[in-house]
């Protein structure tokens, strides 16, 4: 759960889970309590409410289909396919199951479709290497996101890295 400043009100994000519930913490408190949210899907993304202890705050609701982690991890990749190669020093700024979002300083060759390789130490206890190959999927300015090219295969120590808090 990530929280920010929104109006003068802190804004939590809460991912949804399937089961349509999202598990929701009072920044004041530390109150944690499930509710449900399945009839917010398709208009309202953003509440507003009130812990039992009195205090406001705001819920962002993140409807995907996949958690997305928010990270802050140094890494390697490298261009793999055309129209160029190349490579460099990135920051994973999220991941999931099926992708991770990263960024990259100075001017960049990266391109939406070109494919690449990814290399990163996940911040966990066991200290894990990654080496994914990914498909770019978006490119703006140098933020950077892409789709893991076997998404099935993200392994027991991502999985366990990405359950949410």
């Amino acid at each position: 759960m990530l929280t920010t400043q929104q109006h003068g009100m802190d804004v939590q994000k809460a991912f949804v889970k399937s089961n349509d519930t999202a598990l929701i913490r009072c920044p004041q408190c530390d109150l944690i309590k499930d509710i449900a949210v399945g009839k917010f899907r398709d208009n309202k993304h953003t509440l507003k409410t009130r812990c039992s202890c009195g205090h406001a705050f705001v819920i962002a609701l993140d409807f995907r289909k996949t958690y997305r982690k928010p990270t802050k991890i140094e890494g390697i990749y490298n261009l793999t396919g055309p129209p160029t190669s190349g490579g460099g020093r990135m920051l994973v700024f999220n991941i999931s199951r099926s992708g991770v979002g990263f960024s990259v300083s100075g001017h960049h060759n990266i391109n939406v479709g070109q494919k690449a390789t990814i290399n990163f130490t996940l911040d966990n206890k066991k200290q894990t290497k990654l080496c994914k190959e990914v498909i770019i999927r978006s490119v703006r300015e140098n933020n950077i996101g892409c789709e893991f090219l076997d998404p099935g295969d993200i392994g027991k120590d991502l999985g366990f890295y990405l359950q949410p808090c």
